[in-house]
């Protein structure tokens, strides 16, 4: 049946052509915007995976920009750690020369000063942006990564590169909780006092027998003669002692069999062995050693003259913890940093001390084999001290290179001290710089893993949304054919309810 009010062809027709007009607006604006997915109506569900990876991006390259600002800071503080090395280095190196004494020390001390102001001008120009990273002791925390849970919930994690202050401040003592329990004051006074063998000779000797002893690993004899007893023996034992000539060891006789050993030698004990060859019952014994009681030892050891301040082996130490020492009417404190340890201690109450110039005062550091523990030593060849440890948290921390202001080699003394500090202060700069150099390379690792995630995340969202150009080329021309026929078909069915006037001629 023909209608001219319904024309059932052409609708089809046009519907057909609708849809194929559809189909190729939608190939052109792909080929147009390069985008399969470009709007969420196109793909709701990639759509949103997509900008949830294309927000990730964005916020990478903005890390990668904080990292490579992190990069530059510790670079710069590296570099400065490494110029202070080698500037201590060259200071060593004039302390060594100030050791011989027919030298120009004055000249020499001058020498020091100027490397010595170089380090505080390398120090103070270490900054990148206004940070500084080799002065104070807060750490600078970088931005390294946000991660993305499987809730959709997103965290910022950071690198966390120390500060390392190579500063020569004092530090300020802190007033917060006692630390007196993490340190122990062998006595209360610093005294010059020597300290003694008595060897004590049996009665019964004969001619021929031998009274053997060693002091300080040098072994003597005596071979007693005819008609000579203990007294003799003693007397003969205590001239061969003191005709060794030892250095701070000396020896006197009561003339009755009784030799006492004397040793003031700091930081360092001084073994006595005792025997005899053919004797009778005149045995040679070390009846009272240090002035401690009387032993029946053939061994035994005259202990150093030093006082000492021991620190603890299981106690931590804080950032702010500060330890004192007190040596007469005046007190010297170092205050840790960041983790420092009971050796930083140590060291640094030495410095402390030593930096003071004290007269007749000399100090050491030193650990025990067994134990691990670390004791600060100090001697005292005046007039006798008040000598007394504390300790207390909440304090700022002392510079890395606290001391070398004081540092002075125009004399004997000065030198020596010198020469012992140095390589504390050598050894922060070292480990300043190692810990810059770690950091900086952990940095750099990092920064190439964002950008490579950047990369792979970008591939991610175009194999998602990006249009397949191929595809929509083909997909274009095979549209617009359809177009051309789809417009021919409307355009014939259009024509059909013109066939109907033919009815009526």
């Amino acid at each position: 049946m023909s209608s001219i009010l319904t024309n059932n062809s052409a609708m089809v027709a046009l519907q057909t052509l609708k849809s194929i007009n559809k189909n190729l607006a939608g190939t052109q604006n792909e080929i147009s915007t390069g985008k399969r997915v470009g709007t969420a109506k196109d793909n709701a569900a990639v759509w949103a995976i997509s900008k949830v990876m294309e927000s990730d991006v964005k916020g990478f390259k903005g890390i990668s920009d904080s990292l490579s600002l992190g990069e530059s800071t510790v670079a710069v503080a590296r570099n400065a750690a490494e110029t202070v090395t080698d500037l201590l280095t060259d200071i060593k190196g004039k302390i060594v020369a100030a050791q011989e004494e027919n030298v120009d020390r004055t000249k020499i001390q001058t020498d020091i000063a100027a490397l010595r102001d170089q380090i505080s001008s390398v120090v103070g120009a270490a900054q990148f942006n206004g940070l500084n990273m080799v002065q104070g002791t807060d750490d600078m925390n970088i931005l390294a990564s946000l991660d993305r849970a499987s809730d959709g919930s997103v965290t910022a994690s950071n690198i966390t590169v120390a500060r390392q202050d190579l500063t020569t401040d004092a530090g300020v003592y802190g007033t917060g909780t006692s630390l007196s329990a993490n340190t122990t004051a062998s006595d209360s006074a610093v005294v010059s006092t020597a300290n003694t063998a008595i060897v004590t000779i049996g009665n019964t000797w004969a001619a021929g027998d031998v009274a053997n002893i060693s002091v300080a690993g040098i072994d003597l004899a005596y071979t007693l003669g005819s008609g000579e007893d203990e007294g003799d023996a003693g007397i003969a034992l205590a001239g061969l002692i003191n005709g060794l000539g030892l250095t701070g060891i000396s020896a006197t006789d009561d003339g009755a069999g009784a030799v006492t050993i004397s040793s003031t030698r700091a930081f360092e004990t001084s073994n006595v062995n005792t025997a005899e060859t053919t004797a009778g019952d005149g045995d040679v014994l070390i009846t009272t050693l240090n002035g401690t009681g009387s032993l029946s030892l053939t061994t035994g050891d005259i202990a150093e003259r030093a006082e000492n301040v021991a620190f603890s082996t299981s106690a931590a130490v804080n950032d702010g913890d500060g330890y004192k020492v007190t040596i007469g009417s005046s007190s010297y404190n170092y205050v840790a940093g960041k983790n420092e340890t009971m050796e930083d201690v140590a060291k640094g109450l030495k410095i402390a001390i030593d930096s003071a110039d004290l007269t007749d005062i000399t100090t050491t550091v030193t650990q025990d084999a067994t134990s691990g523990q670390w004791s600060l030593k100090v001697d005292n060849n005046g007039s006798t001290l008040a000598f007394a440890e504390a300790g207390n948290a909440g304090g700022t921390a002392s510079g890395g290179l606290r001391g070398l202001e004081a540092m002075d080699v125009t004399t004997n003394a000065g030198a020596d001290t010198a020469l012992d500090n140095i390589e504390t202060l050598i050894s922060n700069s070292i480990d300043a710089a190692a810990q810059f150099g770690s950091s900086q390379g952990r940095i750099q690792i990092q920064n190439d893993f964002i950008s490579k995630l950047s990369d792979s995340l970008k591939t991610g969202i175009g194999a998602m949304v990006d249009a397949d150009m191929e595809a929509a080329s083909a997909r274009l021309q095979a549209l617009q054919v359809q177009q051309q026929l789809g417009t021919q078909a409307l355009s014939i069915a259009n024509q059909a309810p013109q066939n109907i006037l033919s009815l009526f001629r």
